[in-house]
């Protein structure tokens, strides 16, 4: 005689009203006390849940983060949004970068975006899921507007759209990150300028 071994239970449901009451209560802390004083139990007393619940849907206080980002980026529809596509590659390259730029400077989300550039370097569970989740989406959105000027005729055929694309937005990034100057609207439409024109001088 065999014996039947019990179905496995079902993994919890999230509720979808604790869910965002925890991603908004460690984006709060976060700027409040700092990633280094942040704690599951701290975030758990601040959405009025359990901190079981949260071990039990995030395995760290970063993925935590992480998902607090994904929250203020999610659309209506649950898609991401596309890049502007006027025609003017320029125009609409500038128009990114300024945004960015203004997004980078809100000190509302400047400590959470460090510290998550911090865990990310530390956790590489962490980096892959922003990698599948959040950064790998975004740059297939600015490959596609680059893939759109390369059907216009404004961008070389052979051009390595990975390149362009960390050449565009890569130095942003590295100067918030480094605090290595000013990030303003002049310096976007420099970095788009000076990728666009490439280096070499004019004849």
């Amino acid at each position: 005689m065999t014996t039947q071994r019990k179905p496995p239970s079902p993994a919890p449901r999230r509720s979808e009203a604790s869910r965002r009451a925890i991603l908004a209560a460690a984006f709060e802390l976060v700027q409040e006390v700092g990633y280094a004083r942040l704690s599951i139990e701290g975030i758990a007393a601040r959405a009025g849940v359990g901190k079981q619940t949260i071990y039990r849907w995030w395995p760290s206080k970063g993925a935590v983060l992480f998902d607090a980002f994904l929250m203020l980026s999610e659309q209506p529809d649950g898609g991401a949004s596309a890049l502007p596509d006027t025609g003017d590659l320029e125009a609409d390259l500038k128009a990114v970068l300024r945004a960015t730029i203004e997004e980078l400077n809100d000190p509302r989300y400047d400590e959470p975006m460090r510290a998550l550039n911090t865990e990310i370097t530390h956790d590489p569970a962490l980096a892959a899921l922003y990698a599948e989740r959040l950064d790998g989406p975004m740059r297939e959105l600015k490959k596609g507007r680059l893939r759109s000027a390369q059907r216009a005729g404004q961008l070389a055929e052979d051009l390595d759209l990975d390149v362009a694309v960390d050449m565009i937005w890569g130095p942003l990034l590295n100067r918030w990150l480094q605090r290595a100057g000013g990030l303003t609207p002049g310096y976007a439409d420099s970095v788009v300028e000076t990728a666009l024109n490439g280096l070499r001088p004019r004849h």
